[in-house]
């Protein structure tokens, strides 16, 4: 299958990677025709994916539409908040019958769309069944290594789910299939922002019990939200919820938590933004999610505490003493 990989990040030149050993047709695109010519001259991605051969199969280019043309499959992997950016310029390349892949985790701010809607929102040719997303427990640091890895593919159209699951299928990347993409894509994004509140426990010291407790009511809340929203409560149970929850609050390739680390040890976003060369989707995801919990009418208090710390600068062994006195609830 012609396949063609948009964004040049760690993670999208893993999935180019691994769509050629595959043996797919692959093309990879970057937006910066520097780092093209480096990856192409190298055959390495030494800023996002040290130590990573690529292969020769893998076309490299910074031609956005070279990069896609005859493509079979689209793989949508620029970090969510330039994806619209990155795909509006494609409403009237991509035939109907191309397949989305989104592996981007976030909620667009402003609109509030997951990342399947805004694609639906910008190619309007493409059927909604023909979009799917790409989630679950899955650091580009450890795939790109063959560290045995299980991911979910989702969409509306479990046949179209099915085909991504073939395309994608190894030895040490096992996909599985789901019709809940709103869910996998909530679970996967929202996620992120609870990571960030498990980096602010562990920078701050504050210890295991802490940490697990935001860990388990960060997945309740999570599905709070997604099933206000019609997602099935079943999915946060599974890849793209707990599981994807667990390595992102728990790994040290977490952009996500080390931003959390750095806050609970007395550093201002700004600074630890700067210094990054990796995108933390879980810092703009925040404020879509603590938007998301008031459209929905539910209640997300960590999310909460998390968007003041990061937004408002509330200090946060504040924001903890405020979650632990809150008035007495049921568990569930």
């Amino acid at each position: 299958m012609r396949t063609t990989v948009l964004g040049a990040g760690s993670w999208g030149t893993t999935l180019a990677i691994l769509l050629a050993e595959n043996r797919h047709d692959v093309a990879l695109w970057s937006f910066s025709s520097d780092q093209a010519d480096l990856m192409r001259s190298s055959r390495a991605n030494p800023d996002f994916l040290p130590g990573i051969e690529i292969p020769n199969a893998v076309e490299i280019t910074a031609n956005l539409s070279s990069a896609v043309r005859d493509a079979e499959l689209v793989v949508a992997a620029v970090p969510s908040q330039y994806v619209r950016h990155v795909m509006a310029g494609l409403g009237k390349t991509l035939p109907n019958e191309t397949v989305v892949v989104n592996v981007a985790k976030g909620i667009e701010n402003g609109t509030l769309m997951t990342m399947s809607e805004m694609l639906h929102d910008v190619l309007p040719g493409i059927d909604p069944g023909s979009i799917v997303t790409l989630s679950g427990p899955s650091h580009a640091e450890e795939v790109s290594r063959r560290v045995p890895t299980t991911v979910v593919a989702a969409s509306t159209d479990l046949t179209t789910a099915r085909i991504v699951q073939r395309v994608f299928m190894l030895p040490y990347f096992r996909v599985y299939v789901s019709n809940d993409i709103r869910g996998v894509e909530l679970g996967g994004s929202l996620k992120n922002v609870i990571a960030i509140a498990a980096g602010i426990i562990d920078g701050a010291e504050l210890g295991d019990n802490t940490k697990a407790a935001v860990m388990t009511r960060g997945i309740a809340e999570i599905a709070r939200v997604g099933v206000a929203l019609g997602a099935h409560v079943r999915t946060f149970s599974g890849l793209s919820g707990i599981g994807d929850l667990m390595v992102t609050c728990m790994s040290r390739h977490s952009r996500n938590r080390y931003v959390g680390v750095e806050i609970g040890k007395g550093r201002k976003l700004p600074a630890i933004l700067a210094e990054m060369m990796m995108v933390a989707e879980g810092v703009a995801t925040t404020r879509s999610a603590n938007d998301l919990g008031l459209r929905a009418g539910v209640e997300v208090p960590i999310i909460s505490e998390v968007h003041k710390i990061l937004f408002e600068e509330k200090d946060p062994l504040k924001a903890c003493h405020d979650l632990m006195t809150r008035d007495p609830k049921g568990e569930m």
